[in-house]
């Protein structure tokens, strides 16, 4: 017997005793493999990791799928779809039967109200994608693919209108404090989830060949302006970016300011262009690319 055997078997009076100890080891953060080691992977020193591995998971997927020319459609978590928005306020009409004049009643009048009338944008999202996807199916050596933020509002219109037409379109859901789920319309291999803004967005223009921003809040506006910036700057290819609601962007952010005070040149307004129907946000990117001249 070896010296190294007697003193295990000192050491541990049984079988079961060794048995045991064995299996401490092995179930201590220590012994997992790096990869799947959670707790490892979430240190400050691996963040770097993270957000290759976050940037690569989609980057594969997509390349797998032979999807490298999309169109991208921003805009409000928030706006409903016509029929339910039309929903909420007949139940708060019924709600508020007789009582319309009290402070609550009007105040959630005016917001069913509301609802109803940005329910629109949905409606307009929903048909710009129909259309895209619709042309798609007919043409798909264009390869173009909606892709939105995963969400509810436009974004989830957008991955609707691709369904309706019959055709795949790409989620890119991001973790929020209050979580965001993938809404139902989008291509379940192709809705991915990220923790990084910063890589999600990256996905968000790398294949993009236009995009088209619907009335939306900070999140919307972030986006819009980043692309703005990144095509001023050529660090992105010049594509089109198409503000849909023309009243509504204009009163939002005074543009022709910016190149007045010379903080813009009157070059860089160039780079918008407003539109009021799905019709015309397609007949821009349709003649930006020359897709007539490819049809047959």
């Amino acid at each position: 017997m070896s010296e190294n055997s007697t003193l295990y078997k000192r050491h541990f009076a049984s079988a079961q005793e060794s048995l045991d100890a064995i299996t401490q080891l092995q179930d201590h953060n220590s012994f997992k493999l790096a990869f799947a080691d959670n707790g490892f992977l979430m240190q400050d020193e691996l963040r770097h990791v993270r957000l290759q591995l976050e940037y690569l998971k989609p980057q594969m997927v997509l390349e797998q799928h032979g999807i490298n020319a999309t169109i991208v459609v921003f805009g409000s978590a928030r706006f409903l779809s016509p029929s339910v928005a039309a929903s909420q306020l007949a139940e708060v009409q019924q709600r508020y039967a007789g009582q319309e004049h009290t402070a609550e009643a009007v105040s959630a009048l005016q917001q069913a109200q509301r609802d109803v009338r940005n329910s629109q944008y949905y409606a307009a999202s929903q048909a710009f994608a129909r259309i895209v996807t619709t042309h798609n199916g007919k043409h798909p050596a264009t390869g173009l693919m909606i892709i939105s933020g995963g969400g509810p509002g436009v974004m989830e219109a957008a991955n609707r209108g691709a369904m309706d037409a019959n055709g795949k379109s790409i989620g890119l859901n991001i973790v929020l404090p209050k979580e965001q789920h993938p809404n139902p319309y989008i291509t379940p291999e192709l809705c991915f989830q990220f923790h990084y803004f910063a890589i999600r967005k990256m996905h968000f223009l790398q294949r993009a060949q236009a995009l088209v921003a619907f009335p939306g809040g900070f999140g919307t506006l972030d986006e819009l302006f980043e692309t703005l910036t990144l095509i001023q700057t050529r660090k992105a290819k010049r594509v089109p970016v198409i503000l849909y609601d023309k009243a509504f962007w204009q009163r939002l952010i005074n543009f022709d300011m910016l190149a007045e005070e010379g903080l813009i040149s009157p070059e860089d307004l160039e780079l918008i262009q407003f539109v009021d129907t799905p019709e015309q946000a397609w007949e821009i990117i349709y003649h930006f690319y020359g897709l007539a001249n490819t049809e047959t």
